[in-house]
């Protein structure tokens, strides 16, 4: 039979691994880097370090040797934080247009780490708030401000890249765009050794524009040879 304290360790390693898995699975439903299995690692080894770092305070205290050994319970807890930190900064990339991706994955890792201390320090209802402050967060309040939000929320970011023929053609280009109504946020363009030239747009369109209807206008566009386009994170 199972005593108080082991009966207790299980019930939070449960509640952690809970937890955890409804973090990933908001992750693994969008597909991205960090998903289910990772967010359960994080949240279960988490707790059971906070667990230990606790249990191992108290055991010190009274030590069979009789030297008095004080420990801050929550030291090792302490580490976590810094340590999921080096996992975070693998999931976030800087893409060849100069975008940054992966940031709310990243803080998504540090957050399951938060949690799975949390429930290891016994704070279960916090722990539980937490999680359900989270995916508000993350699910909800972007679909609100896409609804009713400024102007600049209820876009979605792409990134183009214009190969022109002439360079003749690229102020009309740019004035075609604008036309059109999309926030241009940023703009490079370069010449090719093969000839031609590239633009590199970033820009912002109504959330309910479908990217297929953008790639067709800008195909149109006089002096327009080749297209690339990419939704950004």
């Amino acid at each position: 039979m199972l005593d108080y304290i082991e009966m207790e360790i299980l019930i939070k390693l449960g509640v952690s691994a809970l937890l955890g898995m409804i973090i990933g699975l908001e992750r693994e439903i969008k597909r991205k880097p960090v998903g289910l299995k990772t967010c359960l690692v994080i949240s279960i080894v988490s707790c059971l370090l906070t667990i230990v770092s606790i249990q191992s305070a108290y055991k010190a205290e009274s030590s069979v040797y009789g030297v008095n050994i004080t420990m801050d319970p929550l030291r090792l807890a302490a580490q976590i934080v810094s340590g999921v930190g080096f996992l975070g900064a693998g999931v976030i990339l800087r893409r060849g247009n100069n975008s940054i991706s992966g940031l709310t994955t990243a803080a998504i890792i540090w957050g399951a780490a938060g949690i799975g201390i949390a429930v290891g320090a016994g704070f279960y209802f916090e722990a539980i708030a937490g999680v359900i402050l989270l995916m508000i967060s993350v699910e909800f309040i972007p679909f609100i401000m896409n609804l009713i939000g400024p102007k600049q929320l209820r876009e979605k970011d792409l990134a183009l890249e214009l190969y022109v023929s002439d360079n003749i053609f690229i102020e009309k280009i740019i004035e075609e765009i604008e036309g059109k109504k999309f926030s241009i946020n940023s703009i490079k363009i370069r010449d090719l050794k093969e000839g031609g030239h590239l633009i590199q747009l970033k820009i912002g369109v109504n959330f309910r524009q479908k990217i297929t209807d953008v790639y067709q206008f800008v195909s149109s566009l006089e002096g327009v040879c080749k297209v690339e386009i990419e939704k950004l994170a």
